[in-house]
């Protein structure tokens, strides 16, 4: 089946409080191109729109995650068709998601792959899964967060190293460079990406949303700037009736019910 004739970006939702975003675009092993990405924006801020959905997890058909940025649609393309074509919204979306995201990364993670993955909070990677900024190969680099993700998570020698080889790196040095949250069997990644994704689902959505928002604004500020930040945000939640509920199931040695407010 051509890629024309399928459709590359499909949601599907389920009553676990999970959603899932799947690309498919098999001829172009999911590369990105403007209709995935417009179609990926879609479904991101459809699914932070929808108040039964808590955790998004993202993902590719076929045995791949995203092999990198369709380049036969990248050649052509000028500074200011970049900028017009707002083509690093995608990117900024899932950073900017009120939903806390996963990616399940089986196969290539590569080029805009790689900085799709990054954009989420979790990486969970199978063990044949390859990580890679391969852009210095044609002529240009990383431009939607790969410089900047890579240097926070893993450091400069070791993402320098990447970008400027454009060589990948296999998920098993992946983890242990801090760059996956989780590792687990080929074939596996999805199924152990909604298995966190049902963890995270079933936790208190304000204390989610207060970690994700503090571990995000607080890692490029001062130390003592981010602690301010936390204990703020701590304080805050001992407003929320899901902490009542939850100190209360606790004592009471019970399952707690979140309502998330």
């Amino acid at each position: 089946m051509s890629d024309q004739a399928s459709i590359p970006v499909t949601c599907a939702l389920h009553g676990d409080g999970v959603a899932v975003i799947t690309i498919d675009r098999p001829r172009r092993r999911n590369a990105l191109n403007l209709d995935v990405k417009q179609r990926l924006v879609d479904a991101v801020l459809t699914l932070n729109a929808d108040a039964s959905v808590r955790v998004i997890v993202l993902t590719g058909a076929g045995g791949y995650f995203v092999a990198g940025t369709d380049i036969d649609e990248m050649a052509s393309m000028t500074p200011t068709s970049h900028t017009l074509g707002a083509t690093d919204l995608v990117f900024t979306a899932l950073r900017q998601s009120s939903k806390p995201t996963i990616a399940a990364v089986e196969g290539y993670a590569l080029g805009g792959g790689c900085e799709l993955a990054l954009a989420c909070d979790l990486i969970v990677a199978a063990e044949g899964a390859r990580f890679g900024q391969p852009e210095i190969k044609v002529g240009i680099m990383p431009g939607a967060g790969g410089t900047q993700r890579l240097l926070r998570t893993m450091g400069k020698y070791q993402a320098l190293r990447m970008m400027l080889t454009g060589e990948p790196i296999g998920a098993p040095q992946a983890f242990a460079c801090g760059l996956v949250s989780e590792l687990c069997p080929d074939g596996a990644a999805l199924e152990h990406a909604q298995a966190l994704a049902r963890t995270i689902a079933a936790m208190p959505p304000l204390a989610v949303r207060a970690i994700r928002d503090v571990v995000q604004l607080g890692q490029d500020a001062p130390l003592e700037t981010a602690l301010q930040l936390e204990r703020k945000a701590f304080q805050l939640l001992f407003d929320s009736a899901d902490q009542k509920e939850g100190m209360r199931a606790f004592l009471e040695k019970r399952a707690p019910r979140y309502q998330g407010r």
